[in-house]
């Protein structure tokens, strides 16, 4: 498949961008990661999958480019956890663990970069208004009702 200069600046941009926006979140919370960190987990997801349906001479073999593709995606929301499992703090005597939201929008954050490398634009968009919603919304529900876990 090939990709103009042009398309390939707006797939990798737009989940840099969306990175940030998350990371504005992790970032306002106080949290491990922001927007820096979440940005380069974004375009390092895009670029990927961007890498992947580039790959010379597989346009003619649909079938090999999928499982290119699928490689590309299982391997970087695979490997993203070791980056969320970074965060993740356990303390042993009060039996808690923390930044578990955050570890969790480190992956999604990946996959909405993969979406935007993939060019699903649709899905990029709602899947960031819901991350958002989730993020901000729900956080000041869980804490009006005495329900915050801590991300």
């Amino acid at each position: 498949m090939e990709l103009d200069v042009g398309e390939i600046a707006l797939r990798l941009g737009s989940a840099a961008l969306i990175g940030c926006a998350l990371g504005v979140n992790r970032d306002l919370a106080g949290k491990p990661m922001g927007v820096r960190t979440l940005a380069l987990v974004a375009l390092g997801a895009a670029t990927v999958s961007v890498a992947a349906l580039q790959v010379p001479t597989l346009a003619e073999h649909p079938d090999s480019l999928s499982r290119v593709v699928q490689g590309a995606i299982q391997g970087v929301l695979g490997g993203i956890g070791f980056i969320g499992a970074g965060v993740v703090l356990r303390d042993v005597r009060s039996s808690t663990v923390k930044n578990l939201t955050t570890a969790a929008t480190v992956w999604v954050t990946a996959a909405l970069g993969l979406a935007c490398g993939l060019g699903g634009w649709q899905t990029a968009v709602i899947g960031t208004l819901i991350a958002v919603f989730l993020l901000v919304v729900l956080y000041r529900a869980e804490r009006y009702f005495g329900l915050d876990e801590n991300g």
